[in-house]
């Protein structure tokens, strides 16, 4: 579910649907706004492999435990770690 299995693309796991996540966050934006250009996005447009909001959710929180976004003034903020 995490990672990617002989069962799961990558394109389905947690970690992947996060990946994609970060690169639409090149500014703070709502839940609703990330979440439409989450289902626009071209792995993701046909209704085949349509991605679901629980998924979506699911990746979110993913990416919040590992402090890799944070949730402030109603948007969600892709944080920095400058090594």
């Amino acid at each position: 579910m995490i990672l990617p299995t002989k069962y799961l693309s990558h394109e389905r796991s947690l970690i992947g649907i996060g990946a994609i996540v970060i690169e639409l966050l090149n500014e703070p934006k709502t839940v609703s706004r990330l979440w439409d250009e989450i289902k626009n996005y071209k792995k993701f447009a046909s209704r085949s492999s349509a991605l679901t909001y629980d998924w979506f959710v699911l990746a979110l929180d993913l990416l919040f435990i590992m402090n890799a976004i944070l949730y402030k003034q109603g948007k969600i903020w892709r944080t920095n770690h400058d090594l």
